[in-house]
């Protein structure tokens, strides 16, 4: 788990995304798909590459040539604390709030809103 003053940033998210997706990968390969999907020159992907080192939540295969960038932590682990810090800074530490408002601000389908009443009715019991 990445401490409160590592948390990822907006643009580190959209790396340790392709890197979660596609595994254990070198930085070229980074770099070509920041570059296809962003616009983003080779300097600024190697500096987020740094900077998730450096916070923990990447590390650099040891002994295999070019270095293989792998994740350090999970997707999971990286949204239980953003939608914590969301919580306590947003919504005052009030799930229930939260939870509303994002419900009443989103598009669901039948099969979200069934998978919802399912987890309701779940903490009822």
């Amino acid at each position: 788990m990445l401490s409160k003053s590592q948390r990822i940033s907006a643009a580190e998210w959209l790396v340790m995304d392709f890197i979660w997706a596609k595994g254990p990968v070198p930085a070229s390969e980074v770099v070509e798909a920041m570059e296809r999907r962003k616009g983003w020159r080779s300097r600024t992907t190697r500096t987020l590459l740094d900077r998730l080192v450096k916070k923990k939540a990447l590390k650099i295969r040891a002994g295999v040539r070019p270095g293989l960038y792998e994740p350090r932590v999970t997707r999971e682990e990286c949204q239980r604390q953003e939608s914590q810090s969301l919580l306590q800074r947003v919504f005052g530490g009030e799930p229930a709030a939260m939870l509303l408002h994002l419900v009443g601000e989103a598009k669901l389908s039948r099969e979200d809103i069934r998978k919802l009443k399912a987890v309701l009715s779940e903490k009822e019991k």
